[in-house]
């Protein structure tokens, strides 16, 4: 879905921009735990006079609607060297800015909601934080996100917060210049913990956003949202007070949205497994009322779970990543949910390389044959610990049948 079809529809229950469009009614912001009216995400537009005169029109009905979903996005760092590289060697800037997503963009514009996470600040400026990585893009590269045709970022991440508070405003700052909404990040924990909410085909979506690592966290505690400070949403390490704040964050977007998914930063990286604390916090938010759990960080692919009904994802791997110039393991995957009114409804797994180094870096592109079997495999064996894996990866569990069967079993 195209960011002009929707952007008008959320700013109320998001981030406020400077000037708001006219025809907002002013949105009160609660807490986070607060229960807000039920259609504080949308926007009243004018009534025509026949319509007052006669029954209300509620629109056209509900219709089920896709989400495409990637992982960790890094447009500083190494994907800004190539970028500058390559415009001094005489490739047009709009070219490079199209340039990360341009094999999958097709993927984000047949979806409604095309969402990443972007794990970069957008600036020049701030002060670095003390830290083993710092990331950082220059603002004009939020273009890159444009030109893919995201529609919303989380930024409960690790590296939102490399350059200090200068960094996060200049980074909202961005963003909504762009007209790009966002979550899991704010000047202060309460817009941290806001949702993102966008309503498109008649369903109304909220996205949270979190950062955890639980009790092996080695980033500043700087790097959280507190009631006075600005920063990610999420808990340096404490699970009990991490699942606290899901649950109420949950029970309080479901008062605006029918669709809640929380999106979190989450595990170890180069892991195929979730930890017990994402299981925990996956079944808890969905036990809350999520529709389904999204996840990144480990920088490989993880288990994908169907719990109680709903998908959990615990990670999808680097998508445009510009941390690493020639990652060990390519294997990625894009996740596309369906989902209704009532909740949750199917999902399909896309599967991708996340780079051609040295010819084409962080440039992920769709794969088939043997490559998209190697990422399906993947993701079927890392899936077999949890309880019930997603049903679409169900047929990859099953052992390939051996060269003397002909196909048969």
């Amino acid at each position: 879905m195209r960011h002009a079809a929707l952007l008008l529809l959320l700013f109320a229950a998001c981030h406020p921009r400077p000037v708001p469009p006219p025809e907002s009614p002013p949105t009160p912001e609660p807490g986070p735990a607060a229960s807000p009216a039920p259609d504080a995400g949308a926007v009243s537009l004018p009534v025509p006079p026949d319509t007052l005169a006669g029954a209300p029109d509620a629109g056209p009905p509900a219709r089920p609607i896709t989400l495409v979903v990637g992982g960790d996005v890094t447009l500083g760092h190494n994907h800004q060297t190539y970028f500058d590289q390559e415009v001094a060697r005489g490739r047009s800037r709009e070219e490079m800015l199209a340039y990360g997503f341009k094999e999958v963009k097709a993927l984000g514009d047949a979806s409604d909601l095309f969402v990443i996470n972007l794990e970069c600040p957008f600036t020049e400026g701030g002060e670095k934080l003390p830290k083993n990585f710092n990331f950082r893009a220059r603002p004009e590269l939020v273009g890159s996100l444009v030109a893919g045709g995201v529609d919303v970022v989380s930024l409960a991440n690790n590296h939102l917060m490399d350059y200090g508070a200068q960094g996060l405003v200049d980074t909202l700052v961005t963003l909504e210049a762009a007209r790009i909404p966002y979550f899991g990040a704010g000047r202060n924990l309460a817009e941290a913990r806001r949702p993102a909410i966008l309503t498109v085909g008649g369903v109304r979506v909220a996205l949270l956003g979190y950062f955890f690592l639980g009790e092996r966290n080695i980033e500043p505690p700087q790097v959280y949202a507190t009631e006075t400070t600005p920063g990610v949403a999420g808990h340096f390490s404490d699970v009990e007070v991490m699942e606290r704040m899901l649950r109420e964050d949950i029970l309080a977007a479901k008062q605006q949205a029918d669709v809640v998914l929380p999106f979190f930063h989450w595990g170890r990286e180069g892991t195929y497994s979730p930890e017990p604390y994402q299981v925990r916090l996956a079944h808890a938010a969905i036990e809350a009322g999520a529709s389904g759990v999204l996840g990144s960080h480990p920088h490989v692919l993880q288990s994908m779970e169907l719990y109680q009904g709903a998908p959990v994802v615990y990670s999808l791997g680097n998508f445009v990543f510009g941390g690493n110039w020639n990652p060990r393991d390519k294997r990625s995957a894009l996740w596309k949910g369906r989902f209704g009114p009532g909740g949750y409804l199917s999902s399909e797994v896309l599967p991708l390389r996340s780079d051609r180094y040295p010819e084409r870096p962080f440039q992920p592109v769709p794969v088939t044959g043997e490559a998209a079997e190697e990422v399906m495999r993947l993701l079927a064996d890392s899936s077999r610990a949890v309880d019930r894996m997603l049903p679409e990866l169900e047929p990859w569990a099953r052992p390939p049948p051996s060269p003397g069967s002909q196909g048969r079993e």
